[in-house]
C-alpha cells in the first residue's frame, strides 16, 4: 500500500475550466519567495498521478520547464508578458491549446498565480473557441469557477479576445 503522500498534493488554487481537460493553478511549487522545490515535486507527482499530459506555462520566462521535463511531464512555455499585445499573443496561445485539447490531452495551464491575467486568458479561450458566446457570460462563468471577481485587467483581456474572436470548432 502506498503512503499518504504517494499521490502528491494538488497545486494551489487548482480548478477545472473544462472538466477533465483543461485546468488552471498557480505555478507548481509556488512563486516568488514562497517557491519551494519540494512542494513543486509533490505537485508534479499529483499531476502525473492524475493523468495530466502537459503543463502549459504562460510565464514570460521559462521557469520550471526543465523540472517538468525531468519529471516526465511534457511542458510548453507560451509566454504572455505584461507588455505583450493580447490581440497578437492570445490567438497564438489559443491555437496551441485548441490543438492539444483536440488531440485528447489533459492540460494544466499556469501563471505565477491565479490572478486576473491567467483568469482573463482562460476566459478569453472559452470565448475564442466558441464554448461560450458572450463576454459577460464568460466573465460570470470564470468568476464562478475561480470563486473571485475578475477585475479590469482580466476583463480587458476578454474584450481584446472579442476583437479577434474566430470561434473555431473545438
Amino acid at each position: 500500500m502506498k503512503g499518504k503522500w504517494a499521490a502528491g498534493i494538488q497545486p494551489r488554487n487548482f480548478f477545472w475550466v473544462i472538466k477533465d481537460r483543461l485546468a488552471v493553478s498557480e505555478r507548481p511549487g509556488g512563486y516568488g519567495r514562497s517557491h519551494r522545490k519540494v512542494r513543486r515535486q509533490e505537485e508534479m507527482v499529483w499531476l502525473r498521478e492524475n493523468g495530466f499530459s502537459r503543463v502549459v506555462s504562460v510565464l514570460a520566462s521559462p521557469h520550471n520547464m526543465a523540472a517538468y521535463e525531468d519529471f516526465g511531464i511534457p511542458a510548453a512555455n507560451l509566454p504572455f508578458g505584461a507588455h505583450d499585445d493580447p490581440r497578437e499573443a492570445l490567438p497564438v496561445i489559443y491555437e496551441q491549446l485548441r490543438g492539444w485539447l483536440a488531440s485528447g490531452e489533459r492540460l494544466l495551464l499556469h501563471g505565477e498565480e491565479v490572478g486576473d491575467r491567467l483568469l482573463g486568458i482562460v476566459a478569453g479561450y472559452l470565448l475564442w473557441a466558441g464554448i461560450l458566446d458572450s463576454g459577460p457570460k464568460t466573465v460570470t462563468v470564470i468568476e464562478h469557477l475561480a470563486h473571485r471577481e475578475l477585475t479590469a485587467t482580466g476583463r480587458e483581456l476578454v474584450s481584446a479576445v472579442l476583437e479577434v474572436a474566430k470561434h473555431p470548432q473545438v
